[in-house]
């Protein structure tokens, strides 16, 4: 996809592209990359997400909005804003981790969308950069149900295949990390019926298990 192409989709023209071209360029790529726009860009997010909040649920405490906050902000969620944009027909990436699948792995299109934000903001301002993310936010705003209790993803991704009357999704070990006082462990949740295929990671089984279940999820409702 050409700048132009997803500036469209994006819903912003930018006065200077090479701020685009360098949120779209991931560290495999070569210098610059998006990185130091990822750390601004998850910073923009959160004020955004955090003044919707606070002006749509005026009831809400603070914890309760830090909870609500919390499940936009996450890389399921941006995950599935990244889809929408086709935004890893955009990204520039390495030939290893273009090789690999990166153009639609969770963590590097989450990373990513962030960076935009960013971009956004550095070429035209806050104000811009709240327009865009807010309008991209419409689907995930619509769905917040602060009264609803939070599910793990693993329960929600079982009830959302039970109601398709589908199989339930199998998780597997693919490897372990580091050393033994501080491991990572890498799941796999795998949904045939859809061609789903995701990997989680996290400090237990268990965590990775849950990750793994949050992109799949992610993915499902984009296809």
């Amino acid at each position: 996809m050409t700048l132009d192409a997803f500036q469209a989709r994006l819903g912003h023209r930018f006065a200077n592209s090479g701020l685009l071209a360098e949120a779209l360029t991931h560290r495999s790529f070569g210098q610059p990359n998006n990185e130091r726009f990822e750390f601004l860009g998850d910073s923009i997010l959160n004020c955004v997400m955090s003044m919707a909040l606070f002006a749509r649920f005026e009831q809400l405490r603070e914890g309760e909005l830090s909870r609500v906050r919390a499940s936009l902000v996450r890389q399921d969620a941006l995950y599935r804003i990244a889809l929408e944009l086709d935004l890893g027909d955009a990204l520039r990436l390495g030939e290893g981790e273009l090789k690999s699948g990166g153009a639609r792995r969770p963590s590097i299109l989450a990373d990513a969308l962030e960076a935009v934000f960013a971009a956004v903001f550095l070429d035209a301002g806050f104000d811009v950069a709240q327009s865009v993310i807010n309008r991209l936010y419409v689907p995930l705003l619509a769905e917040v149900d602060p009264r609803r209790p939070s599910k793990d993803p693993k329960t929600v991704l079982q009830e959302w295949l039970q109601a398709r009357k589908v199989a339930l999704p199998t998780y597997s070990m693919v490897q372990a990390l580091g050393e033994a006082h501080a491991q990572e462990f890498e799941v796999a949740c795998e949904v045939p019926r859809f061609g789903v295929r995701t990997l989680g990671r996290g400090p237990s089984r268990r965590v990775a298990e849950q990750q793994s279940a949050e992109l799949a999820l992610a993915e499902l409702r984009n296809k």
